[in-house]
């Protein structure tokens, strides 16, 4: 089965963008594909280059940059949810004139790629809220 998974919570709040890293890899292990992971509202804080966890914290960000890397897993950034909280990539930081703050395994987009990724997936799941 085709998923996508749209995450709604950021790696500081509640465990939604762990469990659902998790869920993701899970997927994968069962040789299942995952067309798309959208980030939306505080969620999109998940492609924020600059946090910085505790030690004894696993950051979540690196988990899904592990699955972009290595398993070719599409990773988009709702721009209007991060750019309010001020969330660029290469392209919109060169667009706003200021430096990118996301990691480049992640993209910015608009609600298009989900509406997409809803149009080409057996199953949308949502984590996070």
């Amino acid at each position: 089965m085709i998923y996508s998974l749209l995450v709604l919570s950021s790696p500081a709040s509640g465990h939604g963008s762990r469990i659902a890293v998790q869920f993701a890899r899970a997927l994968l292990g069962q040789g299942h594909s995952i067309h798309r992971v959208f980030f939306l509202d505080e969620g999109t804080e998940n492609g924020n280059a600059s946090a910085i966890f505790a030690q004894d914290e696993a950051n979540p960000a690196h988990q899904w940059i592990e699955l972009a890397e290595g398993d070719d897993v599409e990773l988009i950034l709702c721009i209007t949810s991060g750019l309010r909280r001020g969330l660029l990539d290469e392209r919109e930081g060169q667009r706003h004139e200021k430096q990118a703050t996301t990691h480049p395994a992640f993209e910015i987009a608009g609600l298009g790629q989900l509406i997409d990724a809803c149009a080409t997936s057996d199953r949308v799941l949502t984590f996070g809220g």
